[in-house]
């Protein structure tokens, strides 16, 4: 893999922040690694991201891992705030998957497993994402049971 098959995007608006979205979808993410940056107003942390993206490529050689991971850097700009829900303050070495991400006006919620959300009050969206190193291998898909 080279550089160049890293991903990298920004969002600067709801469109571009639902492409992020799918791109995180099922992300892997300690609790603890999340952080507010006030000075700087800004909120990031570094995610184990599923590589949706290459999913269902073919695989040349039978057997090989059939999916893959990778280590992925994002961080939201111009928060002001930052509140949650459910996140309790005994388990900060929790590991959640994040499942969403949605922007309204004035606030972009982050909803992970366990019931928590993330709420970042934003001037404005502006979200970057970026892949930090050589994705591994992965025999597990993420998947979610259709409801009835």
């Amino acid at each position: 893999m080279t550089e160049k098959n890293l991903l990298k995007l920004r969002a600067t608006d709801t469109d571009d922040l639902a492409i992020i979205s799918t791109f995180l979808q099922d992300a892997v993410i300690a609790v603890n690694e999340m952080t507010f940056l006030k000075k700087e107003s800004r909120f990031a942390f570094v995610a184990n991201r599923f590589r949706w993206e290459d999913a269902d490529r073919e695989r040349p050689v039978e057997g090989d891992p059939i999916y893959e991971r990778v280590h992925c850097g994002i961080c939201f700009d111009t928060v002001t705030a930052v509140r949650q829900n459910g996140l309790d303050q005994q388990r900060k070495a929790q590991v959640v998957s994040l499942l969403s991400i949605v922007a309204e006006d004035g606030f972009i919620d982050l909803a992970f497993s366990a019931g928590i959300t993330v709420r970042l009050e934003v001037e404005k969206i502006l979200c970057h994402l970026q892949d930090l190193n050589e994705p591994w291998p992965t025999q597990w898909r993420p998947s979610h049971p259709l409801e009835d």
